[in-house]
C-alpha cells in the first residue's frame, strides 16, 4: 500500500504539471471565467466529528475548462485511510457517487440569453433573490447532489428553472416573465420594463414518501431598467413573496407570512483595473412569520433537522413584522487577479440577527501566495459571533505558498456538515483540515 501511495502521487504530480490551480468559488461563479483551470493535490484530510477523528491520505482533482461558453468542473476526492489503506467507503457506496465526480457542466453564464448548468449548484438564484438567493445543493460534502439550472430569455418574455436533485424529487421551481412594452414605440429604458411570478417548492423535505411536508414560496415581481447595455445597468425593482407549507409542530399544511423587498442595483464593466463591478442595496418589510431568500446556502441542512422540525417550523416564532436593509457587492479587481464577493442583512429588530455571506479568490495577486476563503454566517447578534464557527456557518480557508512558480503548499481548513446516518437528512457539524502540495503551471 506504502508503494501504491508514492506512485500515485507521483502520477498526480506529473498530472498537475501541465495544468494550473483553481479554488471553490464560494458564488464567485457569477462572475463568470474563460480560463482553463486545474486544481490537484496530495496530502492529508483530518475528519472530526461525534464519533471521532480518522485520517486520510487524499488525492484532489478538481479541474474547470471553458470552451467559449461551454464549462466542464469534476471534483474528484479520494481517501485513503492511513491506518488501513482503505478508500473512505461513505464516498463511493452508491452509484450517484460517480456520477457526483463530475461537478458541473455549463453553457454560458448567469444573465446570458442562454445558461444551462447540470450538477453541482454552487450560488443559485431565481430572480432578484427574494425567493431563492446563492443556494447550495452541496452544503454536506459527503452528499453532495447532481441538480440542474436551464434559464432561457428570448425578449419579449423568458424564464429562469432550478433542480436541486435529479435524483429524486426535492427543491424545483422557477420563475418566468415577460417584457410587455418591448416591441412597442416607447423610450429604450421603457421597453425593458418586466412582470415576473415566481414559484419554488421543496416537495419532501424529510425525505419520507409517507409524509406530506412540503413547503412553497411564490411571489410576483417588477423591473425597471433605466440604462441596461454591454458596459453600464442600473435598474429598479420590486417583489412581494409568499410562504405556504407544512408545521410539524402543528401537524398541517397553512399559510406562513409574506414580505417586500424594494431596491436598486448597479452594474459596471470594463474599468481601470476593476472589469466588473455590481452593487445592490435593498429595503425590506418582512411580515409576522417570513424569512427572506427561503431557499439560502444553509437550506440544505435547515430543511429537516434531527428533533423532526422542519424549516418552516423556525418561522412559527416570528411574531413580529420587521424591516431592514440588505446590501450586495462583487467584482472583478486588478483584470481578474482578485475576486470579491460580500452581502450583509440588518434588522431593525434583533429577532432575525444579521446575516454574512463572503467569498476572496486571489491566487496571483502576491507573487509568493495564493489564498481563497467562502464563509456564510446567520443570525449574527454580535460582532463576535462573526468569528465563531458553530450550527451557523459554513466555511473554507486556504493559503497556498509558492515554494517556486510551479509547486504550491497549500492549507485547507473547511467546516460543513455530515449525515449523522446516510439517508437521514440529520446533519452535524463536521471540520476538516487538508494540507496539499501542488504543482501547477499555467497554459
Amino acid at each position: 500500500m506504502k508503494s501504491f501511495f508514492a506512485l500515485t502521487t507521483v502520477l498526480l504530480l506529473l498530472l498537475s504539471a501541465v495544468v494550473p490551480a483553481q479554488i471553490s468559488d464560494g458564488g464567485l461563479a457569477y462572475m463568470g471565467s474563460n480560463r482553463n483551470v486545474f486544481y490537484g493535490g496530495v496530502g492529508l484530510t483530518t475528519i472530526d466529528s461525534e464519533t471521532g477523528s480518522e485520517t486520510y491520505f487524499n488525492i484532489h482533482l478538481r479541474p474547470e475548462f471553458a470552451f467559449g461558453k461551454l464549462g466542464i468542473g469534476l471534483n474528484v476526492n479520494l481517501l485513503f485511510n492511513t491506518e488501513t489503506g482503505d478508500l473512505r467507503s461513505e464516498d463511493w457506496n452508491d452509484p450517484a457517487d460517480i456520477l457526483q465526480q463530475i461537478r458541473y457542466l455549463s453553457w454560458g453564464r448567469k444573465n446570458d440569453p442562454v445558461y444551462v448548468r447540470a450538477g453541482t449548484l454552487d450560488a443559485s438564484r431565481i430572480g432578484h433573490g427574494s425567493i431563492v438567493n446563492y443556494y447550495s445543493n452541496a452544503a454536506s460534502w459527503d452528499n453532495r447532489k447532481f441538480g440542474g439550472v436551464l434559464d432561457l430569455d428570448f425578449g419579449m418574455f423568458g424564464f429562469e428553472t432550478m433542480v436541486s436533485n435529479f435524483a429524486r424529487s426535492e427543491v424545483l421551481g422557477g420563475r418566468g416573465y415577460v417584457r410587455p412594452l418591448k416591441t412597442m414605440p416607447v423610450l429604450p429604458f421603457i421597453k425593458n420594463f418586466s412582470i415576473g411570478g415566481t414559484y419554488v417548492r421543496d416537495i419532501d423535505p424529510d425525505g419520507s414518501t409517507a409524509t406530506d411536508d412540503g413547503v412553497s414560496v411564490y411571489g410576483a415581481d417588477v423591473e425597471l431598467p433605466l440604462v441596461k447595455n454591454s458596459t453600464v445597468g442600473l435598474y429598479f425593482y420590486y417583489d412581494w413573496s409568499q410562504i405556504y407549507g407544512f408545521s410539524s409542530l402543528e401537524q398541517k399544511s397553512r399559510t406562513f407570512g409574506s414580505g417586500q423587498f424594494a431596491g436598486v442595483a448597479f452594474d459596471l464593466s470594463s474599468l481601470v483595473g476593476m472589469s466588473e463591478l455590481h452593487v445592490k442595496f435593498e429595503r425590506r418589510w418582512l411580515g409576522k412569520e417570513f424569512v427572506p431568500s427561503f431557499f439560502d446556502p444553509f437550506y440544505e441542512v435547515q430543511r429537516f433537522e434531527a428533533n423532526g422540525n422542519r424549516k418552516a417550523d423556525m418561522l412559527i416564532g416570528l411574531n413580529e413584522e420587521i424591516k431592514g436593509w440588505f446590501g450586495e457587492l462583487w467584482g472583478k479587481v486588478m483584470d481578474d487577479k482578485i475576486r470579491l464577493l460580500g452581502m450583509y442583512s440588518y434588522y431593525d429588530s434583533e429577532a432575525l440577527g444579521g446575516n454574512l455571506h463572503f467569498a476572496l479568490d486571489a491566487p496571483e495577486v502576491v507573487p509568493v501566495f495564493a489564498a481563497h476563503a467562502t464563509y456564510d454566517k446567520r443570525q449574527i447578534e454580535t460582532i463576535g459571533d462573526v468569528f465563531t464557527l458553530d450550527y451557523r456557518s459554513l466555511a473554507r480557508v486556504g493559503l497556498g505558498y509558492k515554494i517556486n512558480p510551479f509547486l504550491i503548499l497549500y492549507m485547507d481548513y473547511v467546516w460543513t456538515f455530515e449525515e449523522t446516518e446516510a439517508g437521514s437528512g440529520v446533519y452535524q457539524p463536521q471540520e476538516r483540515f487538508e494540507p496539499k502540495l501542488v504543482l501547477a503551471i499555467r497554459f
